[in-house]
């Protein structure tokens, strides 16, 4: 049976930025972040896994959005007994629960510190996040480069 702890979490980046766009009266943006997940394993150490969680949102010529906002998140882990891909799938998405709710509030602070209405993302399961997550199938790609 797979088991893991979280060693340590970090911001490795932070950053919002005001888009200069012309408003019309009562115009509306569709805010739809972007999430990435890489899962990264130590060569020092195979029981060392990196995390790194990130949320996005960018504004486009096709998709103007008021601001850009960068959120990410490194989580290292200690994993033990990790040894079939479904165990991998499980780290995934425990991983992902366990530093999600980190991430969602920097969005909501980010926004809030900028003077803005505060983003909330919404309180989403691990399993929800990513779609291939919730395939029966599961596949999680492990990134082939490893960390020092």
């Amino acid at each position: 049976m797979i088991d893991y702890s979280m060693k340590a979490l970090t911001a490795d980046e932070l950053s919002f930025k005001v888009n200069p766009i012309k408003l019309e009266p009562n115009a509306r943006f569709e805010i739809k972040p972007y999430f990435s997940r890489r899962i990264q394993t130590s060569k020092e150490n195979p029981k060392i896994n990196i995390v790194v969680l990130e949320c996005k949102i960018e504004s486009t010529e096709d998709a103007p959005k008021p601001f850009n906002l960068v959120a990410r998140f490194v989580g290292v882990f200690e994993v033990n007994n990790m040894n079939t891909n479904e165990d991998r799938r499980i780290f995934a998405v425990n991983a992902t629960e366990t530093m999600f709710p980190y991430l969602r509030a920097s969005v909501s602070n980010l926004t809030s510190a900028a003077l803005i209405n505060p983003l909330n993302l919404p309180v989403v399961s691990g399993a929800t996040l990513f779609p291939d997550d919730r395939q029966e199938q599961y596949t999680v790609n492990f990134d082939s480069k490893t960390v020092n």
